[in-house]
């Protein structure tokens, strides 16, 4: 068995929403002091729908693919949806993370609810 999946590759060589979002209306980080990995994730929020979405990532190829990932599945989704997201479908969606990558996709879900509480601080501010 390959060590990782032909999603997790697609995503890393071919990664989605990379970059920033000028003026977002959230944005997120999570990183991985043993391992290194940071992601940042922008939003861009109308009418509690997320309307764009961008990601920052230095790390491993499956943090690279984990953020792509992760941003494909919130794209055009109601806020309420978005805070649904899991690592462990972040990780269904590339079919599969080795064992000591999962916590790329951990990374993923915290940058993006940690974005999604940005966005509703600003807003309550």
């Amino acid at each position: 068995m390959a060590l990782y999946s032909e999603k997790v590759m697609d995503h890393f060589r071919n990664p989605r929403n990379v970059g920033t979002i000028e003026n977002a209306d959230g944005v997120g980080e999570a990183g991985n002091s043993r391992c290194g990995d940071i992601m940042k994730i922008y939003l861009k929020i109308e009418n509690d729908i997320v309307t764009d979405v961008k990601f920052e990532t230095f790390g491993c190829g499956s943090a690279i693919a984990s953020s792509s990932m992760a941003t494909e599945m919130i794209m055009g989704k109601p806020l309420a949806e978005v805070l649904k997201l899991t690592n462990q479908a972040v990780t269904q969606a590339l079919d599969g993370l080795p064992t000591n990558k999962l916590h790329c996709s951990v990374l993923a879900e915290e940058a993006v609810k940690a974005a999604v509480k940005d966005y509703f601080d600003r807003k309550n501010s």
